[in-house]
């Protein structure tokens, strides 16, 4: 982890927004230049259960998946310093923003539901809930699911814009 980081207090950092908004992406690279941890939450999620995250979906249900990716955000044992990427749909459930917001810092990538759209229709990974949907169908599909999640997005410590997107961006936004 930078001193200038660590001087500053900044423990973790948990990177939040819709789905293909570069959470992950972006979280591996800040961590990286900050020298601290990077996690992925729905890859500890994963490992906890033993399974894909839509199969653990289909068996249970979103009300039994949301439970758990909030009981696996608040019992996971952090490191010291690390950024956190987050699922998309993880800051809207129960109290995970205010947690997220107690426990460190927080930064919403917002997108655009076209830009969302373009990058998601392109993507290579498979996002069941996705499925079927491509042009304007699928860009209405995000505008709908923004209206409902932007809410608690906003609640972000910070709120960067995903389209000039750099880690020089990140840093200069939690090292102010």
């Amino acid at each position: 982890m930078s001193a200038e980081l660590e001087q500053k207090g900044h423990g973790l950092i948990f990177l939040v927004g819709f789905m293909g908004c570069g959470k992950t992406t972006w979280a591996r690279k800040l961590a990286a230049k900050l020298e601290c941890d990077f996690m992925d939450l729905d890859h500890v999620l994963e490992a906890k259960v033993g399974m894909a995250i839509p199969e653990y979906f289909n068996a249970h249900g979103e009300s039994a998946f949301r439970q758990l990716e909030s009981d696996v955000l608040k019992q996971t044992d952090y490191p010291a310093s690390a950024i956190v990427s987050t699922g998309g749909g993880l800051p809207c459930f129960f109290d995970n923003m205010d947690w997220m917001n107690s426990h460190g810092k927080s930064i919403y990538i917002r997108l655009s539901p076209k830009t969302l759209g373009d990058r998601l229709e392109n993507a290579k990974t498979v996002r069941p809930v996705l499925q079927g949907k491509k042009g304007d169908e699928l860009v209405a599909f995000i505008t709908e699911k923004l209206a409902e999640r932007e809410g608690f997005y906003n609640r972000a410590t910070f709120i960067i814009d995903g389209i000039d997107m750099s880690v020089e961006k990140l840093e200069a936004v939690i090292t102010e």
